[in-house]
């Protein structure tokens, strides 16, 4: 690839940069209030986030130096802080069945710079050490007992120092890719997704592309972690996975941005609202990959154990009261359609347009909410990996 092909790789990779995020505050179609779902499938995997913990190497705390722990792709609901302290009270729990104090803590939400970090720092609890012990902070209910920092960037590079994290915890956010490969919006291109905007039934080309993408972006992650983690240190990642070998088959995630969100989005292009060409320039950044697409990269870059490396079944993204109402079920799925990818909408057609695309996709969900319902299932890929 010449320079100048780098130089435009570079720029779309960095307004994505710039640019993506779940969607902030607290409104109904807010990332914090359409998280329910992802927290019950995290707290369903919380005997192997457990796993993974009780493989970090331990030695007695040296002076003065905290056990760090990183979030990465925090987010900005309360999930992330839940899962922080159930990973420092484990810890803690360790320390002292080897007869340790536990030492200070340190936690890090990490994030794309678009983050809505605002929202999460204002749900974290008050910190208790003040001069006091970490016994006594670990004590006190509702408040925190680790040191906590935001740290803005993409976690396809290099965010921390070297050697200088415990544990890495990274749920729900490696699907999400660097950029939309170029060839896919490229009418050149045997790849160009023409008349979609997602790869859920598209031609294999088109999917290879994202797959290439997917595992161009995991192999930098997983480069960037091995510097940064401390020897003994370990990784739990989870992401959207799926169970087919066919890439054009996104599972779950085709349920959620092909099917009803690319009718909507069809619907706009008829009634003369969004020209096609506009349509055909929208992608949703996602890869949902196989547990071989994931292993693939994994073993390429031989500089972790594998601990654990399988397909876990999520369920329902969806969140309802009243499963037999249809009208509650369609607007579930645009909520949490909308909390995960609306800010890329707004960004590409404008906040009127995009008001008019979701309530397309609530009113084809409702329709539809007996079978979305049925077959909308998740299915994640979970890695417990290691650095020794």
């Amino acid at each position: 690839m010449g320079l100048h092909g780098r130089d435009n790789v570079v720029v779309s990779e960095m307004k994505l940069e710039r640019m993506l995020s779940m969607k902030g505050g607290k409104g109904e179609a807010s990332y914090a209030n359409n998280s329910q779902a992802q927290a019950r499938h995290a707290q369903s995997m919380f005997h192997l986030l457990e796993e993974t913990l009780n493989e970090v190497q331990l030695e007695s705390p040296a002076e003065e130096a905290p056990f760090v722990v990183a979030d990465l792709g925090c987010s900005s609901g309360s999930n992330t802080l839940y899962l922080i302290d159930v990973i420092i009270k484990h810890m803690t729990k360790r320390y002292e069945a080897l007869g340790f104090d536990p030492p200070e803590f340190s936690a890090f939400f990490s994030d794309l710079p678009s983050n809505d970090f605002n929202t999460l720092f204002q749900l974290l609890p008050p910190l208790t050490i003040d001069g006091g012990s970490m016994e006594e902070c670990l004590a006190a209910d509702g408040h925190r007992s680790y040191f906590a920092a935001g740290v803005p960037g993409s976690f396809y590079r290099r965010l921390f120092p070297t050697r200088s994290i415990d544990v890495f915890h990274s749920a729900f956010s490696l699907h999400w890719l660097s950029q939309v490969p170029e060839s896919v919006t490229d009418k050149r291109s045997k790849a160009y997704n023409k008349g979609r905007v997602f790869i859920h039934g598209a031609d294999q080309s088109t999917a290879m592309a994202y797959k290439k993408q997917f595992q161009t972006d995991l192999a930098g992650f997983l480069k960037s972690r091995s510097r940064e983690l401390k020897k003994g240190g370990s990784m739990f990642l989870v992401c959207l996975g799926r169970t087919s070998v066919d890439p054009t088959d996104q599972g779950g995630a085709g349920l959620l941005f092909g099917t009803h969100f690319q009718d909507a989005w069809d619907d706009l292009v008829q009634e003369g609202l969004v020209d096609g060409d506009k349509r055909d320039s929208f992608n949703i950044p996602v890869y949902a990959p196989s547990l071989e697409d994931f292993r693939e990269v994994v073993e390429a870059d031989s500089s972790f154990a594998v601990n654990k490396l399988e397909v876990f079944r999520g369920g329902s993204p969806l969140v309802v009261n009243q499963p037999d109402d249809a009208a509650e079920v369609g607007r579930a799925l645009a909520n949490s359609c909308r909390s995960v990818c609306g800010v890329l909408v707004d960004a590409h057609i404008g906040d009127q347009l995009s008001d008019e695309l979701f309530m397309r996709l609530e009113s084809r969900a409702t329709v539809h909410a007996k079978e979305l319902l049925e077959q909308l299932q998740f299915f994640h890929i979970v890695a417990s990996l290691s650095f020794s």
